[in-house]
């Protein structure tokens, strides 16, 4: 069976949602989608790697100044596709450290700070047209495996994992389990990176309400998918109809995509 997070040398929080059981009895088909960090930093034998796969759609969901700081390097072979969720990023997943500063000073500001995000994604005009657009490049790609990310690969990759896997069918408590396992798979990196930035700050209780909140903004949580989740049954009842009423995805489409992706 293949490994569900990916060997990449120059990028982390690569990971496949192959091999997800469906409520019907299927299964997502292993090496067709792939959420990710950024492509930003990937070496050569990165590239190679996924070229071989091979990767033939590269979703981005990052906003305009973030491709433009460090715009992916696009595996051969494969179409690259700008849908940025937000028109600038709101994660604070490419923002300097002094612009979080200032808004992360009270306890408890990350966490309410992601409450809103993941309640923007599930209602802002801008993500409503990534993600349909996501579903038409997803619907069209029959061969070859599709690379949806943002910076981090946790917050609009973690909704658009979301959407797709709700779409072909997973568990609730699956898709809960894949969102999650970002924090399992990156802990290593964001704790190293939270006491490097402790070491450069003056130790004091101000000190340890950034680095709560920054942990808050590095991590992903249940409460942040609930929050979307309960965002979009207020208004359409069910993710079903979120995404035919809402995302305007057809039966004939839905229908596509299972083709696509499961077996």
């Amino acid at each position: 069976m293949p490994e569900r997070l990916l060997d990449i040398h120059s990028g982390y929080n690569f990971r496949d949602l192959g091999g997800y059981q469906t409520t019907d009895g299927q299964t997502v088909k292993w090496r067709r989608l792939l959420r990710t960090g950024s492509l930003a930093e990937l070496d050569n034998q990165d590239l190679t790697k996924l070229a071989q796969i091979p990767v033939t759609v590269d979703i981005d969901l990052r906003g305009f100044a973030e491709i433009s700081k460090d715009p992916d390097r696009v595996p051969a072979g494969a179409n690259y596709y700008h849908l940025p969720v937000f028109v600038e990023d709101e994660t604070d997943a490419s923002h300097s450290d002094t612009e979080i500063a200032k808004r992360m000073s009270k306890p408890g500001n990350g966490y309410r700070h992601m409450l809103e995000v993941y309640e923007r994604m599930a209602t802002m005009p801008s993500a409503k047209k990534a993600y349909q657009e996501m579903f038409a490049r997803l619907i069209a790609n029959e061969t070859g495996a599709a690379i949806f990310h943002c910076t981090a690969g946790k917050d609009r990759t973690g909704m658009a994992a979301f959407l797709l896997l709700s779409a072909l069918n997973v568990p609730r408590e699956t898709i809960l389990q894949d969102y999650l396992l970002t924090n399992q798979v990156t802990k290593d990196f964001r704790e190293q990176w939270l006491a490097q930035m402790r070491q450069n700050l003056p130790q004091g209780p101000a000190t340890d309400v950034l680095i709560n909140n920054r942990r808050e903004l590095a991590s992903v949580n249940s409460d942040y998918l609930t929050k979307a989740i309960t965002t979009i049954e207020a208004n359409y009842g069910n993710v079903h109809h979120y995404l035919t009423d809402y995302l305007a995805i057809s039966p004939t489409e839905l229908a596509q995509l299972r083709h696509n992706y499961l077996e």
